[in-house]
C-alpha cells in the first residue's frame, strides 16, 4: 500500500481503528481526515479537489454504523 498524502495514512489508521470498534479514535482520525483533506501544506484552508474515494465513503458509513449502534 503506498500512502502518498497525510489523508492517505489518516485514512488507514481510522479503517483500523472502525475494524477494532473503537469509536473514540474513529470520531478523531474522522476529524483528522477531515482537517487533512480541507488545508494546504501551509495550513490555509481550502476545498478538496479530488473526487473522494470508494474507500473514505465506506469509512463514513462504517463510522455513522459505529455511532448508532453504541449510542
Amino acid at each position: 500500500m503506498e500512502f502518498k498524502r497525510l489523508s492517505d495514512r489518516v485514512l488507514y489508521a481510522l479503517q483500523l481503528s472502525l475494524e477494532q470498534n473503537d469509536l473514540v479514535v474513529s470520531e478523531r482520525l474522522a476529524r483528522a481526515l477531515e482537517i487533512a483533506l480541507t488545508r494546504t501544506p501551509d495550513g490555509h484552508r481550502y476545498v478538496e479537489r479530488r473526487d473522494f474515494t470508494t474507500d473514505y465513503d465506506a469509512a463514513m458509513k462504517t463510522l455513522d454504523k459505529l455511532r448508532m449502534e453504541q449510542a
